[in-house]
């Protein structure tokens, strides 16, 4: 090191051929160093002090009167301090130039300089304006632990390579409007102090944040990056923008501090962004955000309102334990995939607008009043916490994020029917839920509290049981009573009967109960008994919504199961139960009463004419004995037994056919006939007398199941 240890309190380094350095050489030696520089020469003044008229006179001896700007080859200032403004603006560095250290005791202005190779500013202190306008950095720019305590304004400079501001300090405004970074630019552990304005920035490498404090105003309004984001960490005091950004690669925002508004609106996020564990303390604002992949905001913490109105989602949307302290309305939103909301908390009155593919609420916990509009979703309730009424409904047209506009569904698979299903209410406390237009095709109730409470309005969709024909043991054709179902029904079924596991994706047939999810596991299916508590609790809630046709249905599923439940039926009640089913459908299918009343009737006909009507109607007979020598006389009246000795083939005619269908609708209908009959047809009048009448009521009982309200 060539250093002016010789002078007295000087560590600057020697001017060449001399024994000082440049501040306390002679004028003499001075003059004749200047008089040997030429534009681009290389130069070394470390730990040099420089007034503003030496730093004009070395400038001025290096400047290209040609090109009219400052021209240097290879500049090393570390350690050098500059009492008044540093002029290095419009200054070409055409080798590495390194301000490690320097003093800037005014302003440093470097507005259009260009550095050719690096540019080191190391632990600068900067105490007045440093002016980086318009400045061309080639090489890697160093600023790690700069300060500047005064304004730092980097609008429109250009960065080729690495930019890196690592640990530096803005006390007061840091510019970098419109500046250009084509390598990674590094900016963790910053601290702004005061207002910090990216705007229109572009990033086309990595933008790193992490752990950067931002005191003021902070602005990324329109902001580009074509590489990752990361502000992992960071701190946001002041009022923080991002509108209008578009960040391509990943980006990170966990644990974030946002301690005033933080405005996202119309940014959009290509890659994957993560806001996990971000809390936000003021107003977040979302509203027409544009999401391309898989957006995360785990644990994410929302103190007072946060807008997401008009948001759209191409992947998913995780706000898994997320907390919503004050947010009244979340949404409208699009989702093309899930919106999970697993254990998120909402603390206060919330209306939810979602259009997506699926919306999961495991263990999510409202503690006010809700409301949760959906389309074209599958909702998902398990073991959702309701501490007040939540009402679950499909909202049938687009939702409208403002007057004049409408959420973009583009992105849903809105060519099919936007119906809505929920699939699981499995721990939830349904007196505190109502169900409007909701499909319940797949729904599993098993679990659920209080299903008797369960409000369900409009129209809600079950499952249908099995169509077409089929041969029950190979034999006799049958078809399955067409009724409303749940989907413990189907898997119970579906395992009883054997039935293989669809392939992914595979939609259920229509002809075949639908498989669970546990299939075939016996152990994992509910058991009959489990599906007949779910069906009686659900047809109380039918029916204290005066639906009688819908609680019949549920009837007829409660009697199915405990008809083959071997576990907890007795085998009596079980054979009654068969009977009951038998003939009637449990008194709820009036066209099997009156089969069974038409074959009961015609029965009784053809037993009539072939062994009940006699060959003729009995006379009476008087009989009696007149005494030898008069007196009273006694009669005896009699009939004689009605007999049947028609040959077989005589015995089926119109007339008697006629009588038989007479004897046999009074017995049904109207009361005994009178008609004299043999000893079989007395006896075929009694069974008819007690069975057709009962098939009748039965008949009359199972219409009038289907038209009450």
């Amino acid at each position: 090191m060539n250093l002016g240890a010789d002078f007295a309190g000087c560590s600057g380094t020697l001017v060449p051929g001399h024994t000082r350095c440049l501040a306390h050489i002679t004028d003499a030696g001075r003059d004749a160093y200047l008089a040997s520089l030429a534009p681009g020469a290389d130069i070394d003044h470390r730990n040099t002090g420089f007034t503003g008229q030496l730093l004009d006179s070395l400038l001025n001896a290096l400047q290209d009167y040609d090109s009219s700007e400052n021209r240097i080859g290879v500049a090393d200032f570390r350690g050098a301090e500059f009492s008044d403004d540093a002029r290095f603006d419009v200054t070409l560095f055409s080798g590495d130039a390194r301000f490690d250290g320097v003093r800037f005791g005014g302003d440093a202005l470097f507005d259009q300089a260009k550095f050719r190779s690096g540019a080191q500013f190391d632990d600068a202190e900067f105490s007045g304006e440093a002016a980086f306008g318009m400045a061309e950095f080639l090489g890697d720019a160093e600023f790690r632990r700069a300060k500047f305590s005064g304004t730092a304004q980097f609008d429109l400079a250009r960065f080729s390579t690495v930019a890196e501001f690592s640990g530096a300090e803005f006390s007061i405004t840091a510019s970098f409007c419109r500046a250009r970074f084509r390598g990674d630019a590094l900016f963790e552990s910053a601290q702004f102090s005061h207002t910090a304005t990216f705007d229109e920035t572009q990033f086309l490498g990595d933008a790193w944040f992490d752990e950067a404090s931002f005191s003021g105003i902070t602005s990324f309004s329109d902001v580009r990056v074509s590489g990752s984001t990361w502000f992992a960490g960071a701190k946001f005091s002041g009022l923080t923008k991002f509108d209008g950004v578009q960040l391509s690669g990943n980006a990170e925002f966990g644990g974030v501090r946002f301690s005033h508004t933080a405005d996202f609106h119309g940014a959009r996020f290509l890659g994957t962004v993560g806001f996990d564990g971000a809390r936000f303390s003021s107003t977040a604002r979302f509203s027409h955000v544009r999401f391309s992949d898989v957006a995360r905001f785990h644990k994410a913490q929302f103190a007072d309102n946060a807008e997401f109105r008009g948001a759209r989602f191409s992947g998913d949307a995780h706000f898994k334990e997320a907390h919503f302290a004050l947010t009244a309305q979340f949404g409208p939103l699009a989702c093309a995939r899930t919106v999970d909301l697993s254990g998120t908390v909402f603390e206060t009155p919330v209306t939810l607008e979602i259009a997506a593919a699926a919306v999961r609420c495991e263990r999510t916990r409202w503690e006010s009043t809700a409301t949760l509009r959906l389309r074209f979703a599958t909702l998902d309730l398990s073991h959702a916490v309701l501490s007040f009424p939540l009402a679950v409904t499909a909202h049938h047209t687009p939702f409208a994020s403002g007057p004049h506009s409408v959420v973009v569904e583009e992105d849903l698979p809105t060519r099919a029917p936007s119906r809505v299903r929920v699939i699981s209410v499995r721990g939830v406390d349904a007196a505190h839920l109502v169900l409007t237009d909701i499909g319940l095709d797949d729904c599993l109730f098993a679990g659920a509290f209080h299903l008797d409470q369960l409000r369900l309005e409009g129209r809600c969709t079950f499952a249908s049981a099995p169509t077409g024909l089929r041969r029950r043991h190979l034999i006799w054709p049958h078809r399955w009573s067409r009724r409303r179902t749940l989907a413990e029904e189907h898997h119970w079924r579906a395992q009883i009967a054997g039935q293989p596991v669809l392939p992914a994706g595979q939609q259920p047939s229509p002809r075949a109960w639908r498989t669970g999810p546990h299939h075939p596991n016996p152990d994992l299916t509910p058991d009959p008994e489990d599906v007949a508590t779910l069906y009686r609790q659900l047809r109380k809630a039918f029916e204290d919504g005066k639906n009688e046709p819908g609680a019949a249905d549920f009837y007829y599923g409660e009697m199915e199961m405990r008809r083959h439940d071997r576990t907890d039926t007795p085998a009596g009640e079980r054979f009654l139960l068969w009977g009951y089913w038998l003939l009637s459908g449990y008194g709820l299918r009036a066209s099997r009463a009156l089969g069974w009343l038409l074959a009961a009737v015609s029965a009784t006909i053809v037993l009539m004419m072939g062994l009940g009507l006699p060959d003729s109607s009995p006379q009476q007979i008087a009989t009696g004995t007149v005494p030898a020598g008069g007196g009273h006389v006694t009669l005896a009246v009699d009939k004689e037994d009605p007999q049947l000795t028609l040959p077989v083939g005589d015995r089926f005619t119109g007339e008697r056919a006629d009588k038989a269908v007479q004897v046999v609708l009074n017995s049904v209908v109207f009361r005994s006939g009178g008609q004299d009959l043999t000893t079989w047809g007395t006896y075929t009048e009694m069974v008819s007398r007690f069975a057709e009448p009962v098939l009748l009521a039965l008949a009359v009982l199972a219409m009038r199941s289907r038209i009450k309200r």
